[in-house]
């Protein structure tokens, strides 16, 4: 890694959340790309102000504290540019909002450099900011590879910060719909739980106690239509942890349907609600694929997940802006076969 510092210093003020947090833990929770060496090495060169003076690394920090830094350089590795389409939802000189489509990474991970969306958007846009590093261009915040729904890109780097703000002080406003398995009892209600890594499955999250790496997480939810043996509910994430919702589905007994590795099942057949292929999708499961099933039949096969509502301050004009992502086929097609085979009156 290069040592030289970026010359346009980023000038951020601590919100309430990060009160008592060690300089280098806020920047590197701040900027995924940077690992906490990375910041410590930044701070030793004079690299970080707090209120104007060099600090330590382990300076805990005050709320309303003003914070100056100068971003490390990182490797120079780039994403190639992939003429993949992309749903513009809206565009103007600052920023993009996308519909993205089920089964598309945002950013390259271990084995994942292609088809990405950070390569989608090099190739449709000319400018896009890089506070998160060259290998996620533009990218403020990250869907789910198989959540489709509504994200929003930065073209600068301040406005990328602006809008990160935003995020990190909970002033954002998030609303998804899902398909969950079973009945939810009650219309609506609140799941607030902590959270972590599984330890056994590092690419998971789980439920646990208060404590050590534990984060906590809050998400609220309400029913939108009921069905036999399903729920169609909107889910309002308060904070926005890792699989937050589909782990809090699974927390509350009702997996998101479809969903792989929270308990959903690896898809849902039309033959299954009307009870003509029971047996066949019970064997489908068994083997993980629907390789062998009929596609016409097969009318979900990701995590009935959808971003569906997107709202903040712009970060220029200071405007609040809401946008909506249309539910995708997929969804559209299991909540019709719901209303026509799992009706119920209740």
């Amino acid at each position: 890694m290069s040592e030289e510092l970026s010359h346009e210093p980023i000038e951020l003020t601590v919100e309430s959340r990060a009160h008592g947090w060690r300089v280098d833990h806020y920047l590197s929770r701040l900027y995924a790309n940077y690992s906490r060496s990375m910041f410590q090495k930044s701070i030793e060169q004079g690299g970080v102000l707090v209120n104007g003076l060099e600090t330590k690394a382990g300076r805990r920090l005050k709320v309303n504290d003003r914070v100056s830094v100068k971003l490390p350089d990182l490797p120079d590795e780039t994403i190639p540019a992939e003429d993949i389409p992309l749903e513009v939802v809206y565009e103007d000189d600052h920023l993009v909002v996308i519909n993205k489509a089920a089964n598309m990474i945002v950013h390259p991970g271990k084995g994942n450099y292609r088809g990405t969306m950070a390569g989608a958007l090099q190739f449709h846009f000319d400018e896009l900011s890089d506070t998160a590093g060259k290998l996620r261009p533009g990218i403020v915040h990250r869907l789910d590879r198989d959540t489709t729904g509504v994200l929003v890109v930065a073209k600068n780097n301040q406005v990328h910060n602006r809008l990160s703000s935003q995020f990190a002080d909970r002033d954002v406003k998030k609303v998804y719909h899902a398909i969950g398995w079973g009945n939810l009892e009650f219309d609506a209600g609140q799941i607030s739980t902590f959270v972590k890594t599984n330890p056994k499955h590092r690419e998971k999250m789980i439920v646990c106690e208060e404590g050590g790496k534990a984060r906590h997480a809050d998400t609220y939810y309400k029913v939108l239509e009921r069905f036999d043996g399903f729920t169609y509910v909107e889910l309002h994430p308060k904070t926005g942890r890792t699989h937050q919702l589909r782990l809090h589905m699974l927390h509350l007994g009702h997996s998101i349907v479809a969903d792989r590795q929270y308990g959903g099942h690896i898809g849902l057949l039309k033959s299954e609600l009307t009870g003509e292929n029971e047996f066949g999708f019970q064997t489908a499961r068994k083997k993980r694929t629907l390789e062998h099933i009929d596609p016409s039949d097969i009318l979900i096969d990701r995590q009935a997940l959808h971003a569906h509502i997107l709202e903040f301050d712009h970060p220029e004009t200071g405007k609040r802006m809401s946008f909506t992502a249309p539910l995708p086929d997929d969804m559209q097609q299991t909540l019709a076969a719901l209303r026509d085979y799992r009706k119920t009156t209740s």
